[in-house]
């Protein structure tokens, strides 16, 4: 796969990511943060399964043979990750709003660096810093997040970001080793609904014909964002090192103002617009300034 192949599927996830907050937000109007999580990723574990049956199947035993244990260590520790991260930021919905969560879950974009270089000291290249300040900026514009009210909620969504910047990183090292993103995908959703049900279970009122009411939404939160979409941020990261990847899916924010303008018919204000092209900004300085070095060595 080529880079501008991993950037078009970093794009893509990020295009499902975008509109999924609608989705995520209506969602538990009958039934709780966690059940919804729970039913949500088990649908995007049906609907990929299909697909590493047919694809991945014949050759993933020949790349386990790598380090079989590694794969599963790392697989079920990607698949905690995101399940506290999406947990962490489903609970939040209900303590916040959906401006306060989009602002608060673009921290994971500088986490990433600072993360990845107190951990493995990898470096980062310089481009990627005003990138980072250019999305954090654009987040806060973009989410209105100036006329907010901090409220108890945006503490878990911060927590939240940390876990989804482990998510990128952990599955950067994962997909590198290993050529199974359809077989990471299986492990991590299966891992994510089944702590998220066994959750439910103490904690929330399990509520079968609520699932049916939210049928909707489950099914594109599950299928579209809980599978597809985190194959497609796999599939991304085999040539797009952890921070660049970051940066370009904080475009979920992007894609969910205009997804709101459309779908809710919210007016754009400037600020909004500005917001947008900051974003746009630190994605294309992220991308290009590091092209343009390599060229020059050449």
């Amino acid at each position: 796969m080529s880079k501008s192949t991993s950037v078009l599927s970093a794009l893509a996830c990020t295009l499902i990511w975008g509109t999924t907050f609608i989705a995520q937000d209506t969602g538990m109007d009958f039934i709780g943060p966690y059940l919804f999580n729970g039913v949500r990723f088990f649908v995007g574990f049906l609907a990929l399964l299909p697909f590493f049956l047919f694809i991945e199947k014949k050759n993933y035993k020949k790349e386990l043979n790598k380090n079989k244990k590694k794969f599963l260590k790392y697989s079920i520790l990607i698949g905690i990750f995101l399940f506290l991260g999406s947990a962490l930021q489903q609970v939040s919905l209900q303590y916040t709003d959906v401006a306060n969560a989009a602002f608060f879950t673009i921290f994971y974009v500088p986490m990433v660096p600072i993360i990845v270089f107190f951990l493995f000291k990898d470096k980062i290249h310089w481009s990627n810093w005003p990138s980072v300040i250019l999305c954090i900026m654009g987040g806060y514009l973009l989410t209105n997040f100036y006329d907010a009210t901090i409220r108890k909620g945006d503490t878990l969504v911060l927590l939240g970001a940390i876990f989804w910047a482990l998510h990128i990183i952990y599955v950067g090292k994962l997909i590198k080793i290993f050529n199974l993103p359809l077989l990471i995908g299986l492990v991590q959703t299966i891992v994510v609904s089944s702590l998220s049900i066994l959750v439910a279970i103490f904690f929330e009122e399990i509520i079968i014909d609520g699932i049916f009411k939210q049928t909707t939404q489950i099914l594109y939160a599950g299928i579209l964002s809980g599978g597809f979409a985190f194959v497609l941020q796999i599939y991304a990261q085999r040539n797009i090192t952890p921070t660049p990847a970051a940066i370009i899916f904080s475009l979920e924010g992007v894609i969910a103002t205009i997804a709101a303008w459309i779908l809710l018919s919210q007016v754009l204000n400037i600020n909004n617009i500005i917001g947008c092209i900051f974003i746009i900004l630190g994605v294309l300085i992220s991308q290009i300034v590091p092209e343009l070095k390599i060229k020059k060595v050449k």
